[in-house]
């Protein structure tokens, strides 16, 4: 296949996922034929002399013209209005058509029963021009949202979609592909420093230029460019049957990449990483193809920055299984398959206080992925925020729930992470949940670390103290596990400080254990802090906590985490 020929079918593919769908072509047929009937029908009728009987009543075949005349008229309409500027035409030429046999009946023979006719197919073409115009605005708004769909806003490149759609017709023919991810090195530092405008400046001219090289048939192979993510873009080849052969293609388009962008009087230089997989040498499924793409290049860009070049191994997927937690966290969240499990918390006398809020996650196949995998990932990729407010929405939910249909005011203890805490919208987003629900703000408890008052102390004192506004109580999660200070705690404006389960499961190994554990609760009590212990397992560490004065506990000694639906039985039989 020449290089002409793959770049029309290209554009047929993407054409093919702009275009409207429009009725079938047997569909415009059968209309027309239904017209030309109807016609047939209306001037024979128009035309017989006498009656027929119809419900017992006589009835003149010429009144029945009008009938007929009607459902080619409805025919018309439906020409016009399903078959966009080929059925207008069509529609308009056939009422045009029959405007000299009208006028030669009522002027020449004068046949006056023909003006009704007349009338009518001056209100149906009126009708049809109508319909012509607005199917014209709705078809012109539906390809914009249509084009949207498969092409970045900014580059005007086809975006991932497409990209994916063009690999599914290349794996139908089962032809041989390389699919190739550029990741721009510290593309950040231009946003950061010149601002986004200018950051999307040089993105529009590195597509510009990978689009320049893709149609200009001199890298030897069949090139598709795509934009994947703010700073990514994808190449597909065909031709390249052998990784030297790809890398020779790599090389021109890190060479356009490279040459300097002048914009608005500076210069800027950019490069990248190139990371590829190959049809069906690795895999045969686009998805996983253009996932191990992803692999390789951050393998390449796990090396530091730089230009490199990184096909894909299979050795990477152990190195980088985070990516494949990663699209999995992605996927859980469009498919709503993160869950919220509560586990009970109690005073120490086993009445019921309420519960810690606990993120559980789903694969596709309805596995449980533990969280010990998938939070850490999701606090690097950025997607525990998303996870955060997930949670604190079910949770606020079923809070909601509890109060309308039992009267019970439990407390419900919900984790915030630090990067997110830290963002200037929590707030917002909080507010427009409790606003949704009625329910008072007191009963809810964040959960946050104490390493938030290490790395930006004054701001994170003003995020708490704006939390305790809206009327949220504060928990400290993990104390002793970080960097514990007697000087942060007594500034940290909380209500509950958290025992880590790593003191409570030595606690009654040895007796300075015991007593880290009642130094703990002891200094809680001194700052006016309430305190659980979490992770208790056996009845001795229930009594041993008991004895030196924790107020409540957490743990598999008095409940594991449960289902909402069970949390709620559980709340509707407490005392």
């Amino acid at each position: 296949m020449t290089k002409q020929a793959e770049n029309n079918r290209v554009d047929r593919t993407l054409q093919k996922l702009q275009n409207k769908r429009e009725a079938p072509k047997s569909a415009f047929i059968l209309l027309l034929l239904l017209f030309v009937i109807a016609n047939a029908a209306t001037a024979t009728m128009a035309n017989t002399h006498g009656e027929f009987n119809m419900f017992g009543a006589p009835v003149d075949y010429s009144a029945m013209a009008g009938v007929f005349s009607m459902l080619g008229n409805i025919c018309l309409i439906c020409i016009a209005l399903l078959f966009g500027k080929t059925g207008f035409i069509t529609a308009f030429l056939l009422i045009v058509v029959q405007f000299p046999g009208l006028v030669l009946n009522i002027f020449v023979r004068h046949n006056y029963a023909s003006i009704p006719g007349l009338f009518s197919n001056l209100l149906i073409a009126l009708a049809i021009t109508i319909i012509h115009i607005g199917n014209r605005k709705i078809t012109a708004y539906q390809a914009g949202i249509r084009k949207q769909a498969v092409t970045d806003r900014l580059t005007g490149l086809p975006n991932r979609f497409a990209c994916g759609e063009l690999l599914q017709d290349y794996l139908k023919r089962f032809e041989r592909f390389a699919v190739i991810t550029v990741d721009l090195n510290n593309f950040k530092n231009i946003n950061d420093t010149m601002g986004h405008d200018t950051g999307d400046k040089v993105l529009c001219e590195i597509a510009s230029r990978f689009k320049a090289l893709a149609n200009s048939m001199t890298t030897g192979t069949r090139d598709f460019v795509a934009r994947s993510t703010a700073d990514e873009f994808v190449i597909v080849l065909h031709d390249g049957d052998t990784p030297a052969a790809v890398e020779r293609t790599i090389d021109a388009y890190r060479s356009e990449l490279e040459r300097k962008i002048t914009l608005d009087d500076c210069d800027y230089y950019t490069t990248a990483c190139f990371g590829y997989a190959m049809f069906p040498d690795h895999t045969d499924k686009i998805e996983t193809l253009l996932t191990y793409a992803d692999a390789a290049v951050h393998e390449a860009k796990r090396h530091g920055a730089g230009s490199r070049v990184v096909q894909f191994n299979s050795d990477f997927l152990a190195s980088n299984n985070s990516l494949e937690i990663e699209r999995k966290i992605r996927s859980a969240l469009t498919n709503d398959q993160i869950l919220c499990n509560l586990q009970p918390q109690y005073d120490m006398e086993h009445h019921l206080r309420g519960f810690e809020v606990l993120a559980r996650m789903k694969d596709s196949n309805g596995n449980y992925i533990s969280p010990v995998d998938f939070i850490p990932v999701a606090e690097r990729t950025g997607l525990v925020d998303r996870i955060d407010m997930r949670m604190f929405e079910m949770s606020v939910e079923f809070l909601d729930k509890v109060l309308k249909e039992t009267g019970k005011r439990i407390t419900l203890s919900s984790n915030i992470s630090v990067r997110h805490l830290m963002k200037n919208n929590i707030i917002e987003q909080i507010r427009k949940v409790l606003d949704r629900y009625d329910v008072p703000p007191e009963l809810i408890e964040l959960e946050i670390t104490e390493s938030i008052m290490i790395d930006s102390p004054e701001k994170a004192m003003q995020r708490i103290d704006e939390l305790r506004e809206i009327g949220l109580k504060i928990a400290i999660d993990d104390f002793g596990t970080g960097y514990s200070s007697l000087s942060y705690l007594n500034n940290f404006p909380a209500n509950l400080l958290k025992i880590d389960k790593s003191f409570i499961d030595n606690m009654n190994l040895n007796d300075s254990s015991r007593q880290y554990v009642a130094m703990i609760i002891s200094i809680g009590h001194t700052l006016d802090l309430e305190v659980i212990s979490e992770g208790v397992e056996a009845k001795d560490q229930v009594d041993a906590l008991k004895d030196i004065g924790c107020d409540y506990i957490q743990g598999f000694v008095w409940g594991k985490p449960l289902p909402l639906d069970k949390a709620y039985e559980l709340v509707s039989s407490s005392v």
